[in-house]
């Protein structure tokens, strides 16, 4: 079903949980669906007007229709009790030991997703809305002790896998709505308040793409797709002269010698397979609101740390 479905790939721990219950609800639904159709175009041949000139005013005497809707009640209240309760109660009370896990600050404004890490000292620095520029978004100030390694990113969220991510969501203008769906995450950014959102990844964005990987032709609607697929393979033409490698993106300079190579399929993959999409209706520059994901080994992700924090000296 979820195949069917064409549900986003899952890198979360959680995401089987989510595409169970959203499965089983279309399970419902299908079942629902042809039920209730059968019945109904069982009730137009059975009280035709041909056989029934005159219309009867007793009603159905039969209570089957009071039995499939307690089966509906009791299956409803199973996916409910069950299922929902459980799996939210989970998310909302077993919030993981921050220092155990990653902590990022997410602060939501017109149009962009300002992103806030402790630095290596593990201590978020001071904020404050009167420091807020358009070089300094989140309002902190480096005059802090605490503040003088924290690093800070625009529409750029680095993660690594197998460890829990607490993220803090708030937003400095209007209500947003933060979701990566390939971490079957999801939650609104209110002005003045912060939620709590935790996760964990357990795919990195190479073995996404790796999972994603599909042939694609260069003849056809290849070029609309230009700069947001990557080659999953390296490409050169017939004297080993290299065109394309692997994890490289597909450009309109590189397009052209594959088709004088003879290339006319290619493997290809999505090259930002994670991405944060913004859910609300925000304003006249929603479509901008676009973030992406890097999901990295712990030992990518410390390198990105440190290479970050070279460039607050």
């Amino acid at each position: 079903m979820q195949n069917l479905l064409g549900l986003p790939f899952d890198a979360s721990a959680h995401g089987f949980e989510i595409d169970s219950m959203i499965a089983l609800i279309h399970w419902l639904m299908a079942i629902l669906f042809v039920g209730w159709g059968a019945f109904f175009v069982y009730t137009l041949f059975r009280f035709r007007r041909k056989k029934h000139p005159k219309a009867d005013h007793v009603g159905v005497r039969s209570h089957a229709s009071k039995y499939v809707e307690a089966g509906v009640a009791v299956f409803e209240g199973v996916l409910l009790v069950g299922f929902a309760i459980p799996f939210w109660s989970t998310l909302v009370n077993d919030v993981p030991d921050e220092s155990k896990s990653t902590v990022v600050h997410v602060i939501a404004e017109q149009f962009a997703w300002n992103m806030h890490y402790a630095g290596a000292d593990g201590v978020f620095g001071k904020t404050s809305i009167s420091l807020i520029t358009a070089e300094n978004p989140v309002g902190l100030d480096r005059s802090d002790p605490d503040a003088k390694d924290d690093i800070t990113t625009i529409n750029q969220l680095n993660l690594p896998i197998g460890k829990p991510v607490i993220l803090y969501l708030t937003s400095k203008d209007v209500i947003h709505s933060f979701g990566i769906p390939v971490l079957r995450v999801k939650h609104d950014a209110i002005p003045g308040e912060r939620y709590t959102m935790w996760f964990t990844p357990t795919k990195t964005n190479a073995e996404i793409r790796q999972s994603l990987a599909h042939n694609a032709s260069l003849i056809g609607g290849m070029t609309a797709a230009l700069g947001r697929l990557v080659s999953m393979k390296d490409y050169t033409t017939s004297d080993g002269t290299s065109i394309i490698k692997s994890g490289e993106v597909f450009t309109e300079e590189n397009v052209p010698l594959l088709l004088q190579a003879g290339i006319t399929d290619v493997s290809v993959s999505p090259d930002t397979p994670a991405e944060i999409a913004c859910a609300q209706l925000c304003g006249l520059g929603h479509y901008r609101m676009r973030g992406f994901v890097t999901l990295q080994t712990p030992e990518e992700f410390q390198a990105w740390l440190e290479e970050e924090a070279s460039y607050l000296e």
